[in-house]
């Protein structure tokens, strides 16, 4: 499962190589300046114990979490610290670890971290750290966790705005100086009839891929309603305390769907195509997911990427009940057809093929043992850059749907706009807040200022 179709870096994705200009101009040089190494920067025998951390303790890092607690097979690992801003969340995921993985998921009192800057406390108490906040936070928590030294699992997407790609390429980039390895939550690079699948394109079984679909059309998820979550805790919450509960309506910690979730789809178009799309233009808007706890992000995208060959993706999202739904990837080459997210490949003649399930491992499985016996082995993993230039992707299909424009990839990294906030605090003033009428104000394509 480590054998794995080669993914152009992103100083190979385009001809300018705009991403040539060194780690210094992206922040790099004084990372590196900082870095400590870690314990097992270099590897672990498979008879060491690895210290691990949860950043976030929310139901994908508990799941995360667990994953990496069963790499046990590739030898011992205990569960030594938490962190998150929420107790109620941080205890809830622990009594869970406590209860599935004995002493080995009990974390001691002191070493569980509330608040703000409670990742660093924790990151300092392990070897390998799993970074699954919300989105937002993904890049500052990246950064401090290789500034110490540590091997990273960090979930998908890495970032929601290009300056936050930027700081998670620097760090990217001084891990694998470092000998860190990083692991990433694209889960589908691990799934083994995705890698044969792709690895069959590569190999040309369709020819030259000359246009892709990628789909996440889908049912809203969750949603944390103002009023509930207020009577649950006896008071009126703060902006930053709402907007951290109902986090995935909010683009400065999410992204927008296309972000959180889409990524997943635009990825295995990137894998596919060896490289990522140099500009985008598209639209997108909420035409049903209208309310006061719906935040800011829209319910629908459509999106054309296109890649350097002069080929098109053709990209749709969509959070909408009862309509068409797909979560899917397909391409179209000179000699036939393929549905990558059935593992089918139609060539224009010859038989068809499909891969054949058998024993096949869990994805979410897989990518923690891929990590771990990286780390044991002392083999090279660096997941990040291909992580963060899929998030870019993403991201760059959002500013061209919020901005109503084409947007050039290069210029859209290059871009100052940043939407996290400066100064987080549970009473800080945010940049989004709802109107009188309690609707939160959402980007206006031809109007909106996105880079």
């Amino acid at each position: 499962m480590n054998q794995k179709p080669r993914i152009i870096t992103p100083d190979q994705f385009s001809r300018r190589s705009f991403l040539k200009r060194g780690s210094a101009a992206l922040g790099g040089a004084a990372l590196a300046s900082t870095l400590a190494p870690s314990r097992f920067a270099l590897g672990a025998s498979g008879g060491d114990e690895i210290k691990l951390a949860i950043i976030g303790c929310g139901g994908r890092g508990s799941g995360a979490c667990a994953q990496a607690l069963n790499t046990t097979n590739l030898g011992p690992i205990k569960l030594v610290a938490a962190a998150d801003v929420h107790e109620d969340r941080m205890n809830s995921a622990l009594k869970n670890f406590e209860s599935k993985f004995d002493e080995r998921g009990r974390v001691s009192k002191e070493n569980r971290f509330l608040g703000f800057d409670a990742y660093k406390k924790a990151i300092a108490q392990a070897d390998v750290v799993i970074l699954s906040t919300p989105p937002g936070f993904r890049p500052m928590m990246f950064e401090e966790a290789i500034k110490q030294g540590k091997h990273v699992f960090m979930e998908k997407p890495v970032a929601t705005d290009p300056a936050g790609v930027r700081k998670v390429l620097a760090a990217a980039k001084v891990a694998k100086e470092k000998g860190l390895k990083v692991g990433v939550g694209l889960q589908r690079h691990h799934q083994k009839g995705y890698i044969e699948t792709v690895q069959r394109l590569h190999d040309g079984a369709i020819g030259d891929i000359t246009s892709m679909r990628a789909y996440w059309n889908g049912n809203t998820p969750w949603l944390k309603k103002r009023a509930d979550l207020e009577k649950t805790y006896g008071r009126k919450l703060t902006e930053m305390e709402y907007q951290m509960r109902n986090w995935y309506y909010f683009t400065w910690i999410c992204g927008d769907h296309i972000v959180e979730q889409h990524i997943h789809n635009l990825d295995v178009i990137n894998w596919v195509k060896k490289g990522y799309p140099v500009k985008a233009q598209g639209m997108g808007g909420c035409e049903v997911r209208k309310g006061e706890d719906y935040g800011e992000i829209y319910d629908h995208h459509a999106v054309e990427f296109e890649y350097e060959d002069g080929s098109r993706l053709t990209s749709f999202c969509r959070h909408i009940v009862g309509c068409w739904n797909s979560v899917s990837e397909h391409v179209q080459g000179t000699k036939g057809r393929c549905d990558v997210s059935r593992n089918t490949i139609s060539p224009t003649t010859g038989d068809a093929w499909r891969h054949k399930e058998q024993g096949d491992k869990d994805p979410y499985q897989q990518e923690h043992d891929d990590l771990f016996a990286a780390i044991r082995n002392n083999t090279p993993y660096n997941e990040a850059e291909n992580g963060a230039m899929s998030t870019m992707t993403a991201i760059l299909g959002r500013l061209a749907t919020y901005g109503g424009k084409e947007i050039e990839m290069e210029k859209a990294l290059k871009s100052e706009v940043t939407i996290f906030p400066k100064n987080l605090a549970w009473d800080a003033e945010m940049a989004v807040k709802p109107g009188p009428d309690g609707m939160y104000p959402r980007a206006i394509p031809g109007k909106t200022v996105v880079i």
